[in-house]
């Protein structure tokens, strides 16, 4: 027999995951690590981040969470895996999208960085200007 799998894709900045959930005891695993071990000591703002849809809609210890993520730093990537696993929920029940959109998790995150152009040091940047 299949297993039910549910799947959402979030990207934020330049970070793209790939969320998929099945059944379970509520193990988050990211690229085949534990959430501690991925985001480590120091990141406990990116942990919570990537637990607050489950708690929001009370699904915390149902579902194991797999994430393959790749591209930007450790803030873009758990804005990415945030937004995955609240598309996944979605299609696991159509009644959390009010929950869940209340919460501002189903927008994507359309800041990027700006490109660098020419003529300036950065984005935005000018040369030092020097009257001699």
């Amino acid at each position: 027999m299949a297993k039910v799998q549910y799947f959402g894709t979030g990207r934020r900045k330049s970070s793209v995951a790939r969320v998929r959930l099945l059944p379970g005891d509520g193990k988050i695993t990211i690229n085949k690590r534990d959430v501690e071990d991925y985001f480590g000591a120091g990141y406990e703002t990116q942990k919570r981040e990537v637990r607050r849809p489950l708690e929001i809609t009370e699904t915390l210890g149902k579902y194991d969470v797999f994430v393959n993520v790749s591209g930007g730093g450790f803030t873009g990537q758990a804005g990415a895996i945030r937004h995955g696993i609240s598309r996944a929920l979605l299609e696991v029940d159509a009644e959390l999208r009010k929950t869940l959109k209340s919460e501002g998790f189903l927008t994507r995150d359309s800041r990027m960085k700006e490109r660098k152009k020419y003529g300036l040091k950065a984005a935005r940047r000018a040369p030092q200007f020097s009257k001699r």
